[in-house]
């Protein structure tokens, strides 16, 4: 349940400021109200929904200032995630990257946003788990559905695969230098595609 409710905010099928309301989505869903409940509070946790007392809960409504200080957090991590996958991936590891690539890609050939989006984000978490370090799994855990949300909406998806693929061959070949160099350039075109959404859009708070 809270995976269904957590793709249907992060590829758009629930907008910023929507209403979420239990016995609606229970009904929508054909399950009872308690799973519902437990998602919502879930995803208050991961930052996406408000929760009002006395109200409905709400998809959260994100700011150009949001996104820029989840920007200055993102680049520090992730680049370190993608260095440290870098010097401590194994074959198996980079086989599970370059799949992640492929369908990505393949969902881009064919215009699936949907599927490109959730294989973008698999292609970062995938990463991270190369990284091995516990500590950064815990930070990254803290934020990552944010993350997702704020950075996941491309829409130029031929191009952010063509990013993946630069990062994947860097990464097996263990070129931490080109790392280091490459991954600041993908993520600050996440932050500017992220910043000229909200911009184009009507979201305040």
């Amino acid at each position: 349940m809270t995976r269904i409710l957590r793709e249907d905010i992060i590829l758009g099928r629930r907008v910023p400021g929507s209403r979420l309301i239990e016995r609606d989505i229970a009904a929508e869903l054909e399950v009872s109200r308690l799973p519902v409940r437990e998602a919502i509070r879930t995803l208050v946790a991961e930052g996406v929904v408000i929760a009002r007392p006395r109200s409905w809960a709400v998809v959260r409504e994100f700011t150009q200032r949001d996104i820029r200080d989840f920007a200055e957090v993102r680049e520090s991590i992730e680049t370190l995630v993608f260095v440290f996958a870098a010097e401590r991936h194994d074959a198996e590891g980079i086989a599970r990257l370059r799949d992640v690539y492929e369908r990505e890609l393949a969902a881009a050939q064919t215009g699936d946003a949907e599927a490109a989006r959730l294989a973008a984000g698999e292609f970062h978490g995938v990463a991270t788990v190369l990284a091995d370090n516990d500590m950064l799994c815990e930070m990254i855990d803290v934020f990552a559905t944010r993350l997702r949300w704020l950075f996941g909406q491309h829409d130029d998806l031929l191009a952010m695969a063509e990013e993946h693929r630069v990062i994947l061959e860097a990464i097996a070949a263990r070129d931490v230098e080109a790392v280091r160099r490459i991954v600041p350039q993908h993520l600050a075109i996440g932050q500017l595609m992220a910043e000229r959404r909200l911009a184009s859009s009507d979201i305040t708070i």
